[in-house]
């Protein structure tokens, strides 16, 4: 007979995520085993392998989770009927400030490409497809000229943008000099302003 789920069970999954997550960003995808992760998380291995079947299920899930959690908070963040500009802005804050606390998720998304099957590297284009899709509408909407047959360049300037903010955790600090939402408007500034010697 199958085991009923605990009334706990997703929190007692986000907990074993965020541990998991830190124990991959900081020993690596192939050196962290599943006995390490159940022994940080304070849990026995076959409690774990009953949320996660495998160390590749477990890296999948917080990818996954990660992204979904950032897709799901650009749905909601994304207003057309802003003024471009601002829409933008709010769509590169929405991001950064899903990055809070998610460095450790970060890091596992941006190297465990190896462990995904390709199955689950498409569920995961998916989502990465509807996040960058919010970006490249905003863009295109404040610069049509940037989606032209003979100078394609929305992905690139696109991409662009994703490589600034994908790379905050490197060296943003909590309390610095620099907040998000300032950075926020560095970066949309940086994209905008730049785009027009581009054209």
């Amino acid at each position: 007979m199958a085991r009923t789920r605990a009334n706990d069970f997703e929190e007692k999954q986000h907990g074993l995520l965020l541990t998991a997550a830190n124990v991959f960003a900081t020993q690596g995808m192939e050196k962290a085993s599943m006995a390490q992760i159940a022994q940080e998380a304070g849990v026995s291995k076959s409690l774990l392998y009953h949320y996660y079947p495998s160390k590749d299920a477990l890296i999948f899930e917080i990818i996954h989770s990660h992204l979904a959690i950032l897709d799901k908070a650009l749905e909601e963040a994304d207003d057309p009927t802003l003024p471009p500009e601002d829409r933008l802005q709010t769509l590169v804050m929405t991001v950064l400030d899903s990055y809070r606390g998610a460095d450790d998720q970060h890091k596992v998304q941006l190297n465990a490409g190896p462990a995904l099957s390709d199955e689950q590297k498409n569920e995961i284009v998916a989502i990465e497809r509807r996040i960058v899709r919010h970006f490249s509408n905003a863009l295109k909407d404040i610069h049509p000229h940037l989606d032209t047959p003979d100078r394609p360049l929305l992905m690139p300037v696109t991409m662009s943008l994703f490589g600034m903010m994908n790379w905050v955790y490197m060296w943003f600090k909590e309390g610095g000099p620099i907040s998000r939402e300032d950075y926020a408007k560095v970066a949309t500034t940086l994209i905008l302003e730049g785009v027009k010697a581009v054209r």
